[in-house]
């Protein structure tokens, strides 16, 4: 895990400048930078990597790395889980390798089987730049499901790439305009990296699951991009239950396995949910895994948030003690919270869970665990969101098995699981008919020409189909990105078990019958894990995620504190993106709701909020 830059242009960068850009991404990689610089052709290349030290701790693992004909270089932000494999099938071609780096093992894959035939066989997460001077040609690719970040920005003849936008703004050093889009949808939808957008214009995001080739021999930098893995919606084998069963357990495990694969000390983030406690049962419970691991958990003084009960649960089965951090934020330290991590994030957060996030990597650092196992993916893998179902109904109704619909709304109603838990203020991003005429348009003249896309059901989809928007698109991009920044700013590694390419490959093509059956979600991986884990956490009905009470915070203890954000001189009033006499009256109405009711859904408010404290943390990024 570390941060990457670069710079490709007419012109050479100087020593001190270089220094600046690492000093920049310093968090990414506390442990090491390094550069290189040369040219090809008529265009100077710099390279610069900033190092979290993982595997291999010694200075042999510096990066950039150089092949040992000099002819290539690489800076690699990530991890390559299945390394030892692919360096024994390179030793047996009789490959030397003086590293015992995952690094070295990418550099001389790309240099025998090529870029693509290697990014196919690799398992893990990254972005990464590779130097091919033998062929001119200059290689990026970020991981499948997009764990790794890489933005670029290119104009004329210049192109610049980074694992962060603060970098790329920084090496321009000018100010740039506001993508009015991907606001508009931030507001509208609650949408973050839902495309290759960003919220500035000119600044991309490279696409996951796939690489791209800068070819240096030619007058001008264009970047031609090509797709090595597409998330699959037809399943290539048909399985029995007890088949599957057995295969889902058997992925998951080995999936969990290679990544403890790590030296230096590993954790497991723990809320009393099944795919977290499925983590750390399969750590905990195998002898062969060899290796110890801390439990990290957030808990909640508000008894209607606190996950306390099945966190204990979990431990006390595994006989592990957990570190708990208290989220209970306050009028004094909330928005000082908010304002800190806003600078990491690049882009306004989601809410305050990634405010929790930070906090329980400061309490990994303080431990002195680097590298950290989260359950992220497995709601989007096993439809554990209740929009699945809505999905699954809809799907029911439009291919006229209306008995269907009633027997699986039924079942789910007899169980007492999901049905409950619906709320109108959330269900309308993906069911534009609930939305009322009447609705509050706070939106100004700025945001005029803007429309939403379509984040429900699309007409001729099935639901493994929007399983895969929501890997590609809609939700996993966004998780992954507020992950990995949270994590880089406390300088620890996230790993994420649920996205293992062959988990997705096998579990999201499934006959949804697998995912939402007799009442339950996840079925499948519930019955795949069973054995492994207390009943209570296996068969619970009432688990709602990564949550905390920032609902019931925005109406009474931030409440003042909100509304001077919400001032007339507020940026986001300023530029006209939005009306501010609209603003406060949906305000005073949200705070007046009871809690989990009301039409006004607490991102409503909180993704204004988030939006000027961005704006503000980047004004001086930002021209109007």
């Amino acid at each position: 895990m570390c941060g990457i830059f670069g710079i490709i242009g007419t012109n050479a960068i100087d020593d001190e400048l270089i220094e600046k850009y690492h000093s920049i991404q310093s968090h990414r990689g506390p442990d090491g930078k390094g550069s290189w610089q040369g040219k090809i052709e008529q265009w100077n290349i710099t390279l610069g990597h900033q190092r979290l030290s993982i595997i291999d701790l010694s200075d042999s693992g510096a990066q950039p790395m150089a092949s040992q004909d000099k002819g290539k270089q690489l800076i690699f932000n990530g991890e390559l889980y299945n390394y030892i494999e692919i360096r024994d099938e390179l030793k047996s071609k009789g490959i030397v390798f003086t590293t015992k780096t995952d690094t070295e093992v990418v550099l001389n894959a790309f240099n025998i089987w090529g870029v693509d035939a290697s990014l196919k066989k690799f398992n893990g997460m990254w972005s990464l730049a590779y130097l091919d001077r033998t062929n001119r040609k200059l290689y990026f690719s970020r991981d499948r499901t997009g764990e790794k970040p890489l933005y670029y920005f290119r104009l004329g003849k210049q192109f610049v790439f980074a694992s962060e936008i603060k970098t790329i703004l920084n090496i321009l050093d000018k100010k740039l305009t506001l993508n009015m889009n991907s606001v508009s949808l931030y507001l509208r939808q609650a949408l973050l990296n839902s495309s290759n957008e960003t919220f500035f214009n000119d600044i991309k995001q490279h696409p996951a699951a796939t690489y791209s080739t800068i070819d240096l021999n030619s007058r001008s930098l264009k970047l031609e991009i090509t797709e090595y893995w597409r998330c699959p919606v037809k399943p290539e084998v048909e399985y029995s239950e007890n088949e599957l069963k057995d295969k889902i357990r058997e992925i998951l495990h080995s999936s969990v396995k290679l990544r403890t694969r790590s030296d230096v000390p590993v954790g497991v983030l723990l809320s009393g949910g099944i795919d977290s406690s499925a983590i750390s049962a399969l750590i905990g419970k195998y002898d062969e895994f060899d290796r110890e691991i801390t439990l990290l958990s957030a808990v909640s003084n508000d008894k209607r948030y606190d996950e306390s009960h099945y966190i204990d649960i979990v431990g006390n089965y595994l006989n592990k003690p957990i570190n708990k951090v208290h989220l209970d934020l306050n009028e004094n330290n909330a928005l000082t919270l908010l304002d800190e991590i806003t600078w990491y994030n690049d882009e306004p957060v989601g809410s305050f869970s990634n405010v929790a996030h930070y906090l329980l990597m400061k309490k990994a650092k303080e431990l002195g665990v680097t590298v950290i196992l989260s359950g992220q993916g497995a709601d989007e893998l096993f439809c554990g969101y209740k929009k699945y179902l809505g999905f699954y109904i809809q799907w029911l109704i439009r291919k006229k098995k209306y008995f269907s619909a009633i027997n699986v709304l039924s079942s789910f109603a007899l169980n007492n699981t999901i049905l409950g838990q619906f709320n109108i203020a959330e269900a309308k991003r993906y069911l534009p008919f609930l939305n009322k005429k009447d609705e509050y348009e706070i939106m100004g003249s700025a945001m005029r020409d803007h429309l939403n896309v379509n984040i429900g059901l699309e007409s001729g989809m099935d639901v493994p189909q929007r399983q895969c928007e929501d890997l590609s698109f809609y939700s996993v991009p966004a998780l992954n990105h507020y992950e990995d920044r949270m994590s880089m700013a406390a300088s620890r590694e996230i790993r994420l078990p649920f996205l293992d390419y062959r988990l997705i490959d096998l579990v999201v093509p499934l006959d949804i019958k697998y995912k939402l059956r007799n009442g339950w979600t996840k079925y499948i991986l519930r019955k795949s894990v069973s054995d492994i884990l207390p009943n209570e956490i296996t068969w619970r009905k009432d688990k709602q995620g990564f949550v905390n009470p920032q609902s019931e915070w925005m109406k009474y203890e931030l409440r003042g504190t909100i509304e001077d954000y919400f001032s007339e001189d507020s940026y986001i009033f300023r530029y006209d993106i939005l009306k501010r006499k609209e603003l406060i009256t949906m305000f005073d109405e949200y705070c007046n709701q009871k809690a989990g009711k009301g039409r006004i859904w607490f991102r409503d408010i909180f993704s204004p909020l988030a939006l000027e404290v961005w704006l503000r943390k980047y004004e001086n990024y930002i021209t109007a």
